[in-house]
């Protein structure tokens, strides 16, 4: 609350009492009349610190997670050898955009968007008053640094999001476009600000214009005497998009394969550009759907990253695109998405910095809880310079850190990640998606079974923001290994659910000694409850009254102890060979298990609480377990004649944790 905000002080005048229900004693005891300046100031912290949640922050693991890098190869984070040069291109007519008007190296020209970028005749009328022009002569208007030399260097095009399109956004990625020109990328930031504002459902024009501004690199490179003739490499080619960006570069993705405007056959595509990775910061998704459909995607490398203290989009909708990326044959590509704790939504954009949803104040929000602007960005730095290496130039040192994110330990800022993976190598026994039969597997043959489980159940998982969730169904297990009835001391046989690996797949996919075993887990907050026994138990009453058999209920199980220190839940992972050689070794060997990871995004007290249904988002972590470590502990172990995999869940007496994605893959370097 601010002194004002419903009167005001004034020398032996009382505040307006409009405070005074809501407060109690203390609350009008504060504003009470004052005539000295210092109390009144004294009041007014009173009455901001009982509005202010106290700042609170999940315990940081990072001196010991991330004290163990593993890539030996430089840091792609930092700046490379080249110079950087910059140059700017636009179309004529930019009354509002000087550098774009009097500064261009290549003049380009507009483009008629309106199939897309829909209007309303009064938001054209307005616009136009403001731009100079409406949706039908959109500008090709783009920011460029490139490296000093020859080349030919890959091509990133970035675009904004959604921000108030006075406060123009493209120049926020300087810092992206200094760091890869350096390493021999050319970087494009593209001006969308015309489509920022109050407008709606015009993701699909973003991820077109996207495209028109590959046509405008195609023939910068292609004609003598232009720019960067023969400096661009046109078969190397990734597209990176911030928020409403974010969901525009999917969009550009799937267009660029089609033919046709899903929406309206009339509008004929003709892209095909070699695009070979996709990068999503803190997207949005589901703004536009093709035919009333989230956006489909196959075959690219997808990079997408997210911050638990997102203000503007408070969930990390970038999944969902993430789960319906396919792969459709075996290659190159691969997908991740990779969470960080503390960061926000506009830290990505130096413009709008810690202006989450286009607040020009941080009164709504917690600011002292996040990570420093540039310590964020030096996380943008290092997993997309590592992306781009990875995917445009074809460098295999950096993939570790997307399976892992501990492989680039100390390059990191020192916070908290989760990160999830896949590859076009990935053969999936269970996603959980393709029926409502528990006890059957994705891939044709594999059968799932389950001893002694608390829960187990196939559910879509709800997201922290309301009314929505992440569209990928997850399998819930639970278990409870207290012992029941008088005997307090005998253990009990832990829980286990099981997946099989019949024949036919096995000689399909051909596991060896340099395949793993990925697992997509996430940890909860639930309390498993007690475990039903298998049957009743009977016996016999002989008291001198009795003398017949009476049959009694078996003894309640006890019931599960609260939670309260809130400390991972370990597990173990057990493989079975053909030879019934098995080795079981704990799931924390191969990755960092966490509790969900709370965040508190407002400042004022309980408005995280009433705002959203879980504090926490349930972002799940994928583990990839090397056969080769199953080997290692047990010699006589055959990976090539794998048939079952089990989690067992012998290391935490009670817990419940979220299943995705159980599959093999490989270690092999793509």
């Amino acid at each position: 609350m601010a002194a004002g905000a419903s009167g005001s002080y004034r020398q032996g005048v009382p505040i307006r009492s409009a405070f005074q229900p809501a407060g109690g004693v203390l609350l009008r005891r504060a504003l009470r009349p004052v005539t000295n300046a210092g109390t009144v100031a004294l009041a007014v912290l009173t009455l901001a610190s009982a509005c202010t949640q106290p700042l609170t922050l999940m315990p940081s693991d990072a001196d010991r997670v991330l004290a163990h890098r593993t890539i030996t190869a430089p840091n792609p984070g930092t700046a490379g050898p080249l110079a950087v040069r910059k140059l700017y291109y636009g179309a004529a007519g930019n009354a509002r955009r000087p550098e774009f008007r009097d500064s261009t190296t290549y003049r380009t020209g507009t483009v008629d968007a309106s199939p897309y970028a829909k209007m309303e005749p009064a938001v054209a009328k307005t616009r136009k008053k403001y731009w100079g022009y409406d949706n039908t002569k959109f500008p090709l208007n783009a920011r460029v640094w490139y490296p000093d030399g020859a080349g030919p260097f890959p091509l990133v095009l970035v675009v904004h999001g959604n921000h108030s399109m006075e406060d123009y956004s493209d120049p926020g990625y300087q810092w992206l476009g200094e760091l890869l020109a350096s390493r021999g990328f050319i970087l494009a930031s593209i001006d969308e600000n015309f489509l920022n504002g109050g407008i709606r459902g015009e993701n699909d024009a973003r991820g077109w214009m996207l495209l028109k501004h590959l046509e405008v690199f195609r023939a910068l490179n292609d004609s003598a005497g232009k720019p960067l003739f023969h400096k661009i490499d046109m078969t190397r080619i990734a597209l990176m998009g911030h928020s409403r960006g974010g969901e525009a570069v999917a969009v550009a993705g799937a267009f660029n394969r089609l033919k046709y405007y899903p929406d309206d056959a009339n509008q004929k595509f003709n892209f095909n550009f070699d695009i070979k990775g996709l990068v999503a910061i803190a997207p949005v998704d589901g703004q536009y759907t093709p035919t009333d459909r989230p956006t489909p995607l196959s075959d690219y490398s997808y990079l997408v990253i997210h911050g638990s203290h997102d203000g503007d989009v408070s969930t990390f909708q970038g999944l969902m695109q993430y789960n319906r990326i396919r792969f459709t044959k075996p290659g190159q590509q691969f997908k991740s998405a990779i969470f960080m704790y503390r960061a926000n939504h506009g830290q990505w954009n130096t413009v709008w910095n810690n202006r989450d949803n286009g607040m020009t104040s941080g009164r709504a929000l917690q600011l002292d809880a996040l990570v420093p602007g540039e310590q964020q960005r030096q996380f943008g730095r290092v997993v997309i310079s590592g992306f781009l290496e990875t995917v445009l130039n074809g460098r295999t040192d950096y993939q570790s850190m997307f399976r892992d994110h501990r492989a680039a330990g100390d390059w990191l800022p020192p916070t908290m990640y989760m990160n999830r993976y896949a590859d076009a190598n990935t053969h999936l026994l269970a996603t959980f998606e393709e029926d409502v039969d528990l006890t059957t597997g994705t891939a044709p043959g594999v059968r799932i079974s389950a001893d002694s489980l608390s829960t187990w159940k196939e559910n879509d998982v709800p997201v922290r923001s309301r009314g929505t969730t992440f569209r990928s169904n997850v399998v819930t297990l639970g278990w409870n290994n207290t012992p029941i009835g008088k005997d307090t001391t005998t253990p009990r046989s832990p829980a286990q659910i099981s997946f099989s690996l019949p024949d036919s797949l096995r000689a399909a996919w051909h596991p060896d000694a340099e395949s793993a075993v990925l697992l997509t887990i996430g940890t909860t907050t639930q309390n498993a409850g007690p475990r039903k026994l298998a049957r009743d138990t009977t016996a016999r009453d002989t008291s001198a009254k009795g003398g017949a058999k009476k049959k009694t209920a078996a003894p309640k199980p006890k019931p599960a102890a609260k939670d309260t220190t809130k400390t991972p839940t370990d597990l173990s992972v057990e493989l079975e060979d053909g030879q019934a050689h098995i080795v079981r070794l704990p799931l924390s060997a191969f990755g960092t298990i966490r509790v969900p990871l709370e965040a508190y995004i407002y400042r004022r007290r309980g408005r995280d609480k009433t705002q959203f249904p879980t504090l926490s988002e349930p972002v799940l972590q994928t583990f990839i377990v090397p056969t080769a470590a199953f080997t290692k502990a047990n010699s006589a172990f055959d990976p090539a004649t794998l048939r079952s995999i089990r989690l067992v869940f012998d290391r935490a007496r009670v817990g419940t944790i979220l299943l995705d994605d159980v599959g093999l893959t490989t270690m092999r370097p793509r």
